[in-house]
């Protein structure tokens, strides 16, 4: 059985609300076993036999379209990989504000073209580094809330789904996906 975490993009933030307890009866019946909750923003974790994340993904949104009426694109990461993004943060090092640090989860690997024009608008100060399916972010002079790259602008520029955790969160969730 692998551990793996499906982050919901845009739940509980804007118009789309959505029940942790029915996102865990979900994921539940659809055979995955151990689903846990972090916060109300669509993260779960469960353990599954199934090796397909994007099989995984595909059954939530599924389900989540079927029982609930809500569209909402779903990712999913192993526990392997949270592992991964958790210890390759590189700017861990300047976690002494870790609202500054997020990891934007990408749908799929953008092209290189898409990431080689990736620029931070304005004046701000964010530091950003893409590694596949993921944007590892460091907000210099402010929080993400007050920031122009956002996850809409990252989805834009890069042409592909994204949803964003800050690195609390990510630790959180690779903490509850570990073997």
């Amino acid at each position: 059985m692998t551990r793996y975490v499906a982050l919901l993009r845009g739940v509980n933030v804007g118009t789309t609300r959505l029940a942790m307890a029915d996102l865990r009866r979900i994921v539940t019946d659809l055979g995955h076993e151990d689903a846990k909750t972090y916060l109300q923003s669509g993260n779960v974790a469960f353990g599954s036999t199934v090796r397909d994340a994007e099989k995984l993904a595909a059954g939530i949104e599924r389900a989540l379209t079927d029982e609930l009426a809500l569209t909402v694109p779903v990712l999913v990461r192993s526990g392997r990989e949270l592992a991964a993004i958790a210890g390759g943060n590189p700017y861990a090092d300047r976690e002494d504000d870790p609202t500054r640090l997020l990891v934007a989860f990408l749908a799929t690997a953008p092209k290189k073209s898409t990431v080689d024009a990736l620029a931070v608008p304005g004046r701000e100060s964010v530091s950003f580094t893409v590694t596949g399916r993921e944007v590892f972010l460091h907000y210099v002079d402010g929080g993400y809330g007050r920031s122009k790259f956002t996850n809409a602008y990252l989805e834009k520029k890069l042409g592909v789904v994204a949803t964003t955790r800050n690195w609390k969160s990510v630790r959180a969730l690779a903490e509850m996906t570990a073997p």
